[in-house]
């Protein structure tokens, strides 16, 4: 049986931005965003490299002749190559230098769900009843709660919650994770960037997934995020497994210019 996924997706610049770094992939099978850093629009350069890096190997994954092994290898490699191309356009354009993005991607197969992740934008999956964290950060602040010396609470509002120990940047010192869970039809994933959760917590966004019209939540979850602030770029998929062969196809934010 054939499964997609049914999206709802927006990126928006918030309140304090000149421009939307932010990118993002939705396509049947193969959804993701990526959250750009780096002055003079070079993280809107990074983050387009990703994402439509990512969209072209789209095409391929599903090919019936690609295994579940071979499909990993590729899925792996291409964060690198991303980081190699983000390199290449660096020396090109020296104004570039010190750019870099964050990646995290889903893929669906029949019977389960890639994640693809580096960074920090979040997956999530949402059973009906409770939002559950898929995606584990790549920030000081995540390893400093790990070692139990800070709790996620004290994390929320640190001036340094967003500082990166790993991302897409052409220094060679990436360790993508990939991970392969169970994905029921009817089950709901939602993919962000930081845009979303450095404003609200998980207990916020979960709130107004219990109260939204679905086809309200993302506005929801956006104007949420600006009644407090919204310092960064907001990049949001909420993403149903479905039985069914959709063909929709969409590059979000920096990666649609």
């Amino acid at each position: 049986m054939v499964r997609s996924f049914r999206v709802l997706a927006a990126t928006d610049r918030g309140l304090v931005r000149d421009g939307n770094e932010d990118a993002g992939l939705v396509s049947p099978r193969l959804i993701a965003v990526a959250d750009g850093m780096g002055g003079h629009a070079a993280g809107e350069v990074a983050s387009k490299i990703a994402i439509t890096s990512l969209a072209t190997l789209g095409n391929v994954l599903d090919q019936s002749a690609v295994d579940s092994e071979s499909r990993e290898d590729l899925l792996l490699n291409i964060c690198y190559s991303i980081d190699q191309e983000i390199v290449d356009r660096s020396l090109e354009n020296p104004a570039l230098s010190g750019m870099g993005t964050t990646l995290t991607a889903l893929h669906l197969t029949d019977e389960t769900v890639e994640l693809l992740h580096v960074g920090d934008s979040r997956a999530y999956r949402w059973n009906g009843k409770k939002l559950s964290q898929l995606s584990v950060d790549h920030t000081v602040m995540q390893e400093l709660i790990d070692q139990g010396r800070l709790t996620p609470e004290e994390v929320h509002d640190h001036p340094q919650r967003s500082l990166l120990t790993q991302a897409l940047m052409g220094d060679s010192g990436i360790d993508p994770v990939l991970v392969c869970l169970d994905a029921k039809s009817g089950e709901h994933f939602l993919l962000c960037s930081d845009g979303l959760t450095s404003v609200l917590s998980d207990y916020e966004i979960e709130q107004i997934i219990k109260r939204s019209d679905e086809a309200d939540l993302i506005a929801d979850l956006i104007s949420a995020t600006k009644a407090k602030g919204a310092p960064d770029n907001i990049t949001i998929i909420w993403a149903e497994v479905v039985d069914e062969a959709l063909t929709t196809r969409e590059l979000l934010g920096a990666a649609d210019e």
